[in-house]
């Protein structure tokens, strides 16, 4: 592969979403549909993109669409056996560019009309390109009629795309070019606790239609700690769900105006925090502390802006400092507020204003810079912070992105890449080392770049004939874009890991890429013709959730450095796999030697429906 010309972002991974999509979003299904006893029949093969012109002078070349480009969601048939979220990260999976609300979707609905590419699930994936034209953080083109829309706008449902990868040889040119109303509380003493099956005859399990989940466990399988069904009173259209997380002997998801803390030994509530309206936004993963923010609506409105910040201690339970965003001004203060945390430092940003406070007292640290290139959101881990820009051009046709890693404690960049005119950085996959997703939304063009700890190009993935299709989430996101919350990659050191995306009931593959050369390493098999997907780095080996088959119970795995068969850590009950597969737009969470999976979503046709809906479910040895 020649070495991409300077700041200009590598290409060849396909076609993101539709870029003219908009209009209302689909409604979800009332309740979200159960696995079926058989498998699903395959889906026919999705016609392929026919060839890109050659590229033109000075222009960054066309390749045929495929490794990444997001795709139109389409509302699945019937629900198929649930990999991690590709993205969601799960928040719930976190939302795509521009408001795509974008949660960890069901493995396997069928494919958009670009046949596959590294996909989203938008309203639940990594970012796809916005309706309507525009990009996720600068100038909103042809935003009015959106905006009304937006108003009236209910959740969309999870859906999944795949990332063909065209090229990638080494002939192949880059073209990578106020404070709340009412106060928030924590209680740890008695509260009304979600039902729980115990998943040893003495839980509730008869609530799920379970008369003991763990009765028909073989040999070898792990044993089912818990599985939790619906207690809050939910609004019309059901809520998202951010989490689950994972901290220490607890895990925590948040929904609707509630944050609760679990026991993974058993499922039952050990701490619940309320916010006085909506919950409309949370970083990919708490700080190393534990400490994490959360965002919630101004006001009961319809359309409230997502301008509150609650600090929650997900160790303890105990809320912490609450403050109001600056209200933001100027032609696109209608942005929803996204949160990204980067060391001790918590960002909220969107189309018009960025801002970054300490996790610790709340106290704004900085203002994102507000001149020729304004960022519109961020990415961190617990040491760094990442900010993606877009810039003014004498073009307005001709948008220009940045990615710069900022000092977390001034907002102030290190270094700045600057991508080809016209490409939209999309996702983060991973900050350290530092793996961004970008796309050319008119021609349909997806791009996966590795930089350095100096902002210079490191490599791009060549992905070439195989098809991916991260998932990512986050929330429901209308005018603004989430950077971090995919599954179905991981990095470490010096690799880079992604999943093929293959029919249900064929095994697929992570494929290990190496960073300095962007070129695959090896190829790890899933087990027993099922669906596997890495989650996250585990120490030095990937940590990869199998997903269940009608007659597979899912797993939890580990792959070598050097690849090999994935190693199983746990093997989850194969008398449960209808139960575990039936999770809508599921979320995963892995700590303690403990799995638990956590539905995106919760809606249901009518209040008996919906105090029965599982909502979690917990697996360990």
């Amino acid at each position: 592969m020649t070495q991409p010309p300077s700041n200009q972002p590598p290409g060849g991974f396909g076609a993101p979403q539709d870029p003219n999509q908009g209009g209302m979003p689909p409604v979800p299904p009332a309740q979200p549909p159960q696995m079926p006893p058989v498998p699903p029949q395959m889906p026919p093969v999705p016609p392929q993109m026919p060839p890109v012109p050659p590229q033109a002078p000075g222009q960054p070349p066309q390749t045929q669409p495929g490794y990444g480009y997001p795709q139109q969601q389409q509302q699945p048939q019937h629900q198929q056996p649930v990999p991690p979220p590709y993205g969601y990260p799960q928040q719930a999976a976190q939302p795509g560019p521009y408001g795509q609300p974008q949660q960890p979707g069901p493995y396997g609905q069928q494919p958009g009309p670009y046949g596959g590419y590294p996909g989203q699930t938008q309203p639940m994936y990594p970012g796809a390109p916005a309706p309507g034209g525009g990009s996720g953080g600068g100038p909103f083109k042809g935003r009015t009629g959106l905006v009304a829309i937006v108003a009236a706008a209910v959740v969309l449902v999870a859906g999944v795309t795949t990332w063909a990868v065209v090229g990638g040889g080494d002939d192949d040119q880059p073209t990578v070019a106020q404070t709340p109303s009412s106060s928030s509380s924590a209680t740890t003493g008695p509260k009304p606790t979600e039902s729980v099956d115990q998943g040893d005859g003495s839980g509730d399990g008869g609530k799920g239609g379970e008369d003991d989940l763990n009765a028909a466990r073989q040999e070898g399988e792990a044993k089912v700690n818990f599985l939790t069904t619906n207690d809050v009173d939910l609004p019309r259209n059901g809520s998202e769900v951010f989490g689950p997380w994972i901290v220490g002997d607890t895990v925590v998801k948040a929904m609707y105006k509630g944050v609760s803390g679990y026991s993974l030994t058993d499922g039952a509530k050990k701490w619940s925090v309320d916010v006085p309206f909506k919950l409309c936004a949370a970083p990919a993963q708490p700080g190393a502390n534990g400490l994490m923010v959360f965002g919630y609506e101004e006001s009961a409105k319809d359309g409230a802006k997502c301008s509150m910040l609650q600090q929650i201690d997900l160790k303890t339970g105990k809320a912490g400092w609450k403050k109001a965003v600056p209200k933001p001004q100027g032609l696109f203060a209608f942005s929803d507020n996204t949160l990204a945390i980067g060391g001790n430092t918590v960002t909220a940003a969107g189309s018009s204003s960025a801002y970054g406070f300490s996790l610790t007292d709340g106290r704004q640290v900085f203002t994102g810079p507000t001149g020729d290139c304004k960022p519109y959101a961020y990415a961190g881990d617990a040491t760094k912070l990442i900010a993606a820009a877009q810039c003014r051009t004498s073009d307005v046709n001709k948008e220009q992105h940045t990615i710069s890693e900022v000092d977390p404690n001034t907002g102030k960049a290190k270094w700045t890449y600057r991508l080809a005119a016209t490409w939209e950085v999309d996702k983060v996959y991973s900050v350290n080392p530092l793996v961004v997703s970008a796309f050319q939304r008119e021609q349909k063009k997806w791009s996966v770049v590795a930089l350095k700890p100096d902002g210079k190009v490191r490599s791009e993935i060549q992905g070439g004939k195989d098809k991916f299709a991260p998932r990512c989430g986050g929330g429901f996101v209308i005018f603004g874009r989430n950077l971090q919350g995919c599954t179905g990659v991981a990095a470490g050191g010096d690799t880079f890991y992604m999943a093929t995306d293959t029919a249900y009931g064929t095994s697929n593959e992570i494929v290990a890429f190496d960073l300095n050369t962007g070129k695959p390493k090896w190829r790890s098999k899933a087990p027993d013709e099922q669906q596997m997907s890495p989650l996250r780095m585990e120490g030095g080996e990937v940590l990869a959730y199998v997903a269940p088959k009608y007659d597979k119970g899912g797993a939890v795995a580990t792959i070598a450095p050097a690849g090999g068969a994935p190693k199983i850590l746990l093997k989850h009950p194969v008398s449960v796999a209808q139960i575990e597969s039936g999770f809508f737009s599921a979320g995963y969470a892995y700590g303690n030697g403990t799995f638990v999976i956590a539905a995106g979503r919760v809606s249901a046709s009518n209040d008996a429906e919906e105090k029965e809906t599982k909502t979690m479910m917990g697996f360990s040895k």
